[in-house]
């Protein structure tokens, strides 16, 4: 059997079969106090990938934080082939202050590359995409919906990338979205770099569920087997392959009032179904929102005071849509009921 030979990080080695955390530094506080990016390194005893997987680069997402933490305790360096190199929150400033952006507003995941001596988030861009981005093979980002607003756990992929397909099937969420790049996105400088990615959405903003971090887990998991990162399969198969998106779009709040909604993430809609009703809370006026397509909600606002123009619900377009239903449910039952999620160890 092939030995690893030793993971060289942050001028350390980590040995093989063995575990280990970094800090990498970033700056200080404006009161002095030393800010880090934290690092938590898997090194499997023999070769393979290296995996990042990576949570808050929103800092008001704490769904993947709580994913990672589960996954790296999960996670056996004994029987790994290859790398696992978590990283729990990359944007601290925002995480401690219970808020998407820097302190100086700006959105990490509109500044990659990054620079070294740019603003702040550049900086951190930089930081990320030297240790972390450039030292991997493949990568999947944690991501949830902002707050007040509530993700069915979905797949994001790039089009064209049959690799990212393969391992988003593997992966076993209910949903997969074809998505395009953003510039200056985590997904758009990875790929730069040859580095593939899933990124994963689930849940909602400042809030943990269940369900989100199970399927969060499961399906990291799912592609380290399909990576041979880990032994043969033993999880459980998911009864249903993931419904496949290529399009989708937000219905949006036609006037202000108080929203009363009659659907959520993970229902299959019909077109002309009612999905909501928006009322004035003074007088007797009342909007219905209706489905403007046939599909299966992905998102949806959770705050009930509305504004004109409000993303409500976000619906993708999905094949096989007379199926669609008994698939969601197969997937959720699965991941809900997958008692190899309470193990503590994959061995």
């Amino acid at each position: 059997m092939d030995k690893a030979a030793p993971f060289e990080f942050a001028d350390s080695e980590v040995a093989p079969g063995k575990r280990a955390g970094f800090e990498i530094p970033i700056s200080r506080v404006s009161a002095g106090q030393t800010v880090g990016l934290p690092v938590r390194v898997a090194h499997g005893r023999k070769p393979g990938p290296v995996l990042f997987v990576s949570a808050a680069i929103h800092g008001d997402e704490i769904t993947g934080v709580e994913i990672i933490r589960r996954l790296f305790k999960r996670v056996s360096p004994r029987s790994l082939s290859g790398t696992l190199l978590c990283v729990p929150i990359v944007n601290v400033y925002g995480f401690v202050a219970n808020s998407r952006y820097l302190p100086d507003r700006r959105d990490l995941n509109r500044s990659f590359p990054g620079s070294k001596t740019g603003s702040l988030a550049s900086q951190l861009a930089h930081i990320f995409r030297s240790e972390i981005i450039e030292r991997a093979d493949f990568g999947i980002d944690l991501h949830s919906a902002a707050i007040h607003r509530k993700n069915l756990p979905q797949i994001r992929i790039s089009p064209d990338s049959p690799m990212a397909e393969r391992l988003a099937n593997a992966f076993g969420a209910p949903a997969i979205i074809t998505s395009p790049l953003r510039d200056s996105s985590l997904r758009k400088v990875a790929l730069d770099a040859g580095v593939e990615m899933l990124l994963f959405e689930a849940g909602e903003g400042l809030r943990l569920d269940e369900f989100s971090i199970r399927t969060g887990v499961n399906g990291i998991l799912r592609v380290m087997e399909a990576m041979e990162m880990l032994p043969p399969p033993t999880r459980r198969k998911v009864p249903h392959p993931p419904l496949h998106s290529k399009r989708s779009l937000w219905v949006r709040a036609p006037r202000g009032g108080v929203c009363v909604t009659r659907a959520k993430s993970g229902d299959i809609v019909r077109e002309g179904q009612r999905l909501a009703l928006i009322a004035n809370p003074v007088t007797d006026e009342e909007d219905q929102i209706v489905a403007p397509i046939d599909g299966l909600i992905i998102g949806h606002a959770t705050l009930p005071i509305v504004n004109r123009g409000d993303a409500l619900f976000h619906i993708a377009q999905v094949e096989e849509i007379e199926s669609a239903a008994d698939r969601v449910d197969g997937i959720t039952d699965a991941i809900l009921t997958d008692t190899m999620l309470d193990e503590d160890e994959v061995m």
